[in-house]
């Protein structure tokens, strides 16, 4: 006989981990452990006092802030665990209580039925350029805040740029600004170094994306999209840092679904009714993508940044981002002249740039850890 599954629920939180247990079989029995402290030292305690001679322990729990460290050390341990998508967790509609400890049972009930969906975990070199470049993102936001607040003051005050702004020539009108309180000289010298600060940080990490970039394992798929129009260096490794090995999405639908670029729908009987999109999955790749697919409403071409970045690259991956190019450019006339508002029109254009980049990821070869 094989040996025995016994499916542990973690509910885990900064402090505590909350445990149920569920025994094999369609009728096994279902309990709370208990609560343990969230350190390595108490899962191991866990997890000797729960396996056994003949026993196998499955452990789950949700992904969120708290990382993947716990899924790590039990997989180092020779357990199964499985981080699951918590928008993807079934709920009853009737329900209205919620605790840690139903969380718990819950997790080990519906582990145990087959109804979770576990998410892809990242080792650790991909997480580390992971947070790196969405620490990038996060300055690019305090980059735009900031100047956004610059923008209201002068608003306020009634000056008014009518030129293309953030330039040295609108950084030397700034400088010539003079107003009749004596404290709006400092409230605007004050805005002008936040802007600085926030555009000095943002690109102080986009160099360090940069230099970090030829240790990573997935490097070679960030070189390769580059030969795709809209995706530059900072852009091409923010979305495989987002997405990870491609090589797991079986054709380019499963990948338009993760990313939510797929229309929802419900229908039933004859009624078929299409709406907008799920946007289900990682919404910073599919901005991403959106932006980028913002690029093909001018005709195709191969300019000569664009071919710089191609030269080193493989034929088979350069005819792809052409093909890329000519039916994108092409589709996107094409759907801008049935009248299609433009959002829905970049929203097309987006979900098939993400079935390229799915094709080029395929002509790369990942070297091994």
């Amino acid at each position: 006989m094989g040996d025995r599954i016994r499916y542990v629920g973690l509910d885990v939180h900064k402090e505590s981990i909350v445990v149920a247990v569920a025994e094999g079989g369609a009728r096994g029995e279902i309990g709370e452990y208990g609560r343990i402290a969230n350190t390595p030292s108490a899962l191991d305690r866990l997890a000797r006092k729960l396996g056994g001679e003949g026993v196998k322990l499955r452990f789950c729990y949700e992904a969120g802030p708290c990382g993947y460290g716990i899924q790590r050390q039990l997989s180092a341990g020779e357990h199964d665990c499985v981080v699951v998508a918590p928008s993807l967790i079934p709920k009853r509609a009737g329900e209205r209580v919620k605790t840690d400890r139903r969380d718990a049972v819950s997790l080990a009930r519906l582990d145990r039925a087959g109804e979770l969906t576990a998410v892809w975990v990242p080792d650790p070199g991909h997480e580390a350029m992971r947070d790196l470049v969405r620490a990038r993102l996060d300055a690019v936001h305090a980059v735009r805040r900031t100047r956004q607040q610059l923008s209201g003051f002068l608003l306020r005050q009634g000056c008014h740029y009518r030129r293309p702004a953030w330039t040295k020539l609108h950084r030397r009108w700034l400088a010539g600004l003079k107003f009749e309180q004596a404290m709006h000289h400092l409230v605007l010298e004050d805005y002008i170094a936040a802007v600085e600060a926030a555009e000095a940080r943002r690109d102080r990490l986009t160099a360090q994306i940069a230099a970090m970039l030829p240790d990573w394992t997935l490097a070679p798929v960030v070189a390769a999209l580059q030969a795709m129009r809209g995706m530059a260096l900072v852009n091409a490794a923010t979305l495989i840092a987002e997405l990870g090995d491609l090589s797991r999405f079986a054709n380019p639908r499963q990948l338009m679904a993760y990313l939510g670029l797929v229309p929802s729908e419900h229908s039933s009987g004859a009624s078929v009714k299409r709406g907008g999109l799920t946007k289900a999955g990682n919404s910073a790749a599919r901005r991403l993508l959106i932006e980028a697919a913002w690029c093909y409403r001018f005709p195709a071409r191969v300019s000569r940044e664009l071919l710089l970045r191609q030269e080193e690259l493989p034929t088979a991956i350069r005819q792809i981002a052409w093909k890329a190019q000519t039916r994108l450019c092409a589709r996107y006339r094409r759907l801008a002249h049935t009248g299609k508002p433009a959002n829905v029109v970049t929203a097309a254009i987006a979900r098939e740039l993400a079935g390229f980049v799915w094709a080029i990821a395929r002509q790369v070869t990942i070297p091994a850890h």
